[in-house]
């Protein structure tokens, strides 16, 4: 069997040796560790920095979108009231129409009236053109009586006192 001071001594040296292998591996652990905690440090603040820049570009961009939408409610409002004028024309224009087919509605009487009118006044013009062959054909004949009356009158005017 083995001594009190033999144990003792193996296990000494079983505590140095597991110091040993703990420190080492601590080293290796510190050699991880200890840049990864910095680059999380740095990205950490990265982080902050743009989240703090994000919350300055929203900020702009809602007093930016504050300041527009006052002109296009301003703008809503007159297109609104420009669609009300709109509407009221409309209906002006509906009213007006309604009249143009009431007023066309009593033209299709007239048109038959005006298709007899028309009528007459083609047959007037027949008529017309009628008379003016009867009167150029009188005319003629009158010239020519006239001729032939003419002469011998023209020879007894010359026997007559007057």
């Amino acid at each position: 069997m083995k001594s009190t001071d033999e144990n003792l001594k193996e296990s000494s040296e079983g505590i140095d040796r597991l110091s040993e292998a703990f420190e080492s591996s601590a080293r290796r652990w510190e050699l991880i560790i200890y840049p990864s905690m910095f680059a999380f440090v740095v990205l950490a603040a990265y982080g902050f920095f743009l989240i703090y820049r994000l919350a300055g570009d929203i900020h702009y961009l809602a007093i930016s979108v504050d300041s527009h939408m006052a002109l296009v409610s301003s703008n809503m409002q007159n297109m609104s009231e420009n669609i009300g004028q709109m509407t009221t024309n409309i209906r002006t224009m509906t009213a007006s129409l309604d009249s143009i087919e009431n007023r066309m509605a009593t033209l299709k009487p007239m048109l038959s009236s005006m298709q007899s009118i028309d009528r007459s006044m083609k047959m007037m013009n027949a008529s017309t053109r009628d008379m003016t062959v009867s009167t150029r054909n009188m005319q003629y004949d009158i010239s020519r009586l006239d001729h032939n009356i003419a002469r011998p009158m023209s020879f007894m005017n010359t026997f007559m006192p007057w």
